[in-house]
């Protein structure tokens, strides 16, 4: 009896560990995966596309570490070979226009598989400006086509899982048959948001395939250093409504049959599912890692033994499907395309400085009516949360598909912690009001992906019940601010962020600061803060109608004062970028926006009364953009300017209202610029403690006091 190497123990060992668990489901029962390709039974036309695919993809693979060494670009490279057979595969499955495909980084052959030229994948390689990802914009290796619903995702390692679980939810509401692919390495598991996003899938049943390419190494970290579990996807055991399929990823028919069989699933079972894809990585994670320093010989030389393509190749000559002469042929057209990709990248227009300013933000809804955000409207004052109430219920009668989700939004006659939305699911129906989880990342993750199924689509969240609890969200809304101009204006996120914001309710910690110091040094959002009830109504209006990201912060303790109540009209809408003029004044401007615009119009009145001094109150309610016009105007008028906000002085917006004014109307000024806002402590709970902290009306009429008599 021969004695067997020990790569071909090795291999057997790995084709055993592979049929202990595979496939079954989260419920151990077992799913045949129906062996639709096989070396005998595959057409010939169709193996020698296959082999045509991963030819060129490994050519492409192989050359991308040449550009960077010769300094044209490539900066970024993960190399996918060891991954061909799923990565063929998914390709393959995904059908262009009806499919939506979430590649990751390491995803080249994927790309290639599902349609991507060689050209467009160098362009991509070298940045170049005809790249139809994003223009030369994002991290080479980052592959899309967004016409084809190959998206655009970020860097951020497995973040993409919450989008494709969005746009699942989109297809499910738009009754689209299809499915969306999520592909990704399987150290993204220890994300909390990958879990997010598979068990909003699972528990909405959406479909959604999730594939995770598992080979063994997050850069240096082994898979045992992640989790417990052999193979990730087995964390995912007890998630009802999920099928669980392993596929041995380097055997193109194995990784073929079992894509089938998971988009089968999906489409006919209604319910999502997770491919594990055992692979190898025959190269360093990037061209930034030097695997040779975690990896010895024996690992090294093991997963060379493995190369997916080298194997498909023997098989193709063993089974005598091809002939040596046929296979060459193909390599050597490979080899011309190549070259001809190359001349025509090398030939391609590289992005231009001036371009860096295109597509930050998209043009917003402008009104024709309200032009300057203002009206003389003389109705029946309302507070300022039915003005948010019945702007959103106009909305939604005006656009049919606009959507709200949030925490505790659709409670039966419950709308949210403050009511906001009270009776929306009630007269709209749950497929476009509804409840999420307590996940704040997954709320507004689960909105960008939504909003890619299509344009026309508006979506409303409550980002989070209080405006403090809505970091976990800050990673998927740093995503979101630079998708439009990642993409090059071929994706925007049109969604509406509403957060209760401020203190002034007794709420302390995580119930009484405002975010938007924090917000507003983003690029690509737009960030407003109403002060009155119409003005909240206008600004809603015109944001819901906008197509791009906009931040809307409610100053929960106007909610239901009176002093906030204004006439609305029906039709009213507030430009962004247009402050207004509150009080006119000629000795003193006070720039300011929020909860603190009423307090200043109150010191205003005070000092009036007392010293005859007249005030100018400029509410500014669009923060980005924000109305430079209207700043540098009343400081030429009065020449003194005091800039008051709720937030914390350091840090906060008035920090740029000050830079403005100094570096544009210095010579106009009499007196330096103050500020008043909050202390550079958190909000505490106790009144006597968050009187202290926020600004107030006393606190404003003494700075204005010391301003006037500089």
């Amino acid at each position: 009896m021969n004695k067997l190497k020990s790569n071909e123990i090795n291999q057997l060992v790995e084709e055993v560990l592979d049929s202990i668990d595979k496939p079954k489901d989260n419920n151990t029962e077992t799913v045949k995966v129906p062996r639709v390709h096989s070396i005998l039974t595959t057409d010939k036309a169709t193996l020698q596309k296959w082999f045509y695919l991963m030819v060129l993809g490994r050519a492409l693979d192989d050359r991308a570490p040449k550009y960077l060494k010769q300094a044209i670009g490539w900066s970024y490279h993960a190399p996918y070979a060891g991954h061909d057979g799923i990565q063929l595969a998914i390709g393959q499955v995904f059908e262009r226009n009806t499919d939506h495909l979430y590649p990751y980084y390491r995803d080249m052959l994927t790309c290639i598989s599902a349609g991507l030229s060689a050209e467009e994948i160098i362009y991509n390689g070298i940045s170049k400006a005809t790249d139809v990802a994003s223009g030369g914009r994002h991290m080479s290796n980052h592959f899309a086509k967004p016409e084809w619903n190959i998206h655009n995702v970020s860097s951020a390692t497995g973040n993409h899982a919450l989008h494709a679980t969005g746009t699942g939810r989109a297809m499910k509401k738009y009754n689209h048959k299809g499915v969306v692919i999520c592909s990704q390495g399987e150290s993204s598991v220890s994300e909390g948001y990958v879990y997010e996003a598979i068990n909003g899938a699972t528990n909405e049943k959406l479909p959604v395939i999730f594939v995770i390419q598992d080979n063994g190494y997050g850069i240096s970290v082994p898979k045992k250093d992640q989790t417990a579990n052999r193979k990730v996807a087995n964390n995912f055991r007890g998630f009802k409504n999920l099928t669980i399929l392993h596929c041995n990823g380097k055997d193109v028919f194995d990784s073929m049959n079992t894509m089938i069989a998971a988009k089968k699933i999906v489409l006919e079972e209604g319910h999502p599912v997770i491919v594990n894809a055992n692979c190898v990585r025959i190269h360093s994670h990037s061209n930034s890692d030097r695997h040779e320093l975690y990896r010895d010989d024996y690992e090294l030389n093991y997963v060379r033994e493995y190369d997916p393509l080298a194997k498909f190749r023997r098989l193709l000559l063993r089974y005598k499907r091809f002939t040596e002469e046929e296979l060459i042929a193909i390599e050597e057209q490979v080899k011309e395309e190549v070259k001809q990709a190359h001349n025509k990248a090398m030939a391609a227009p590289d992005p231009t400085p001036e371009s860096i300013f295109n597509f930050v933000i998209p043009e917003p809804y402008v009104s024709t009516k309200y032009p300057d955000g203002t009206h003389n409207y003389q109705g029946q004052p309302k507070k300022l949360i039915e003005g948010i109430n019945e702007t959103l219920k106009a909305e939604f009668r005006h656009n049919p598909d606009t959507f709200l989700w949030g925490q505790d939004v659709a409670n039966k006659d419950k709308g949210g912690i403050f009511n906001v939305t009270k009776g929306m699911q009630q007269e709209f129906g749950a497929e476009r009001v509804f409840n999420a989880p307590i996940a704040e990342d997954f709320i507004l993750g689960t909105a960008n992906g939504f909003s890619r199924f299509n344009d026309k689509i508006r979506v409303v969240v409550e980002g989070a019940e209080f405006a403090d609890y809505f970091w976990p969200a800050m990673e998927q809304l740093v995503d979101t601010s630079h998708d439009y101009w990642r993409s090059n204006g071929k994706f925007s996120p049109n969604i509406v962020v509403r957060l209760a914001s401020g203190g002034y309710i007794g709420g302390g910690l995580y119930h009484s600061q405002t975010i938007e110091g924090a917000l507003i040094t983003l690029p690509g959002i737009r960030i407003v803060y109403p002060s009155f009830a119409d003005d909240a109504a206008g600004l809603l209006r015109t944001a819901i109608r906008s197509r791009g990201l906009t931040m809307f912060l409610e100053p929960k303790a106007l909610y239901n004062a009176p002093k906030a109540a204004t006439p609305i009209p029906d039709d009213f809408e507030v430009p962004f970028g247009k402050a207004r003029i509150r009080r006119e004044g000629t000795d003193m401007s006070i720039i300011t926006y929020g909860n603190t615009t009423h307090m200043c119009l109150e010191a205003a009145e005070k000092i009036a009364k007392e010293k005859g001094a007249s005030i100018e109150v400029v509410d500014l309610r669009s923060l980005s953009p924000m109305d430079e016009e209207a700043i540098l105007a009343t400081v030429k008028k009065t020449g003194k300017v005091l800039i008051v906000h709720e937030d914390k002085v350091f840090g906060g917006v008035g920090g740029e209202v000050a830079a403005i004014i100094s570096n544009k109307a210095f010579e106009y000024l009499d007196a330096p610029i103050m500020r008043v806002g909050s202390t550079f402590t958190p909000v505490g709970f106790n009144r006597i403690l968050e009187n202290a902290i926020l600004p107030n009306t006393e606190k404003i009429y003494k700075a204005a006091l010391e301003l006037l008599e500089y």
